[in-house]
């Protein structure tokens, strides 16, 4: 329950600094993925209290949450970063356009996850103990965010999310809930990570 407690905690550290995002003066399609992002936030804050105990679980919130994720996937993400939209209150780097075959990888796979997330729902939680993902494996002792980078050589998170991209959506629905929400949140955590300028 204690790792559970820390993964889901870095969950949200991770999407909240999103929320943070100063989105006023924002407009057209700067605007849009702001808000695309915001209601991802939105998704994540309510179906992580019940990832980690906190809250009742309750699948029907899941898939929600899911379809969140899925709508604001592949190409209705990407569509949002037309080169060059940088500008302030933008948080994206220019990054995105330079590698732009992983930023598009990484948008289809959030959508992979998400139909997976939504299958999985009725699979319920991983029972207590071990963690979302067992001791040593994706989710491990660390913390999701914590470490080095995500994306560094041989960082747990791009690590993490390649395994993701690898995986298809029926097997990720094979997995617990939690499991399955590591996952997809991971995803979005990769691409922060990578693509989005970083607070402070």
């Amino acid at each position: 329950m204690k790792s559970r407690k820390i993964v889901i905690g870095a969950v949200l550290a991770s999407t909240l600094g999103v929320a943070a995002l100063a989105h006023s003066g924002a407009t057209g399609v700067v605007k849009d993925r702001m808000q695309a992002m915001k209601e991802m936030q939105q998704a994540v804050k309510s179906v992580a209290p019940m990832m980690s105990g906190a809250a009742v679980y309750d699948a029907e919130a899941v898939r929600r949450a899911a379809d969140v994720f899925r709508r604001h996937s592949g190409a209705a993400l990407t569509e949002k970063f037309p080169e060059g939209s940088t500008g302030e209150p933008s948080e994206a780097l220019p990054a995105i356009w330079q590698d732009w075959a992983q930023f598009t990888e990484l948008s289809d796979t959030l959508g992979v996850m998400a139909e997976g997330l939504s299958k999985a729902a009725g699979n319920g939680l991983r029972g207590p103990g071990g963690g979302m993902m067992g001791s040593g494996s994706m989710m491990g002792s660390s913390s999701m965010m914590g470490g080095g980078s995500m994306m560094g050589g041989g960082g747990m998170m791009m690590g993490n999310a390649a395994g993701a991209m690898r995986m298809t959506a029926e097997q990720t629905g094979q997995m617990p809930a939690d499991g399955a929400f590591a996952m997809t949140t991971q995803v979005c955590a990769a691409c922060h990570d990578r693509f989005r300028k970083e607070d402070g």
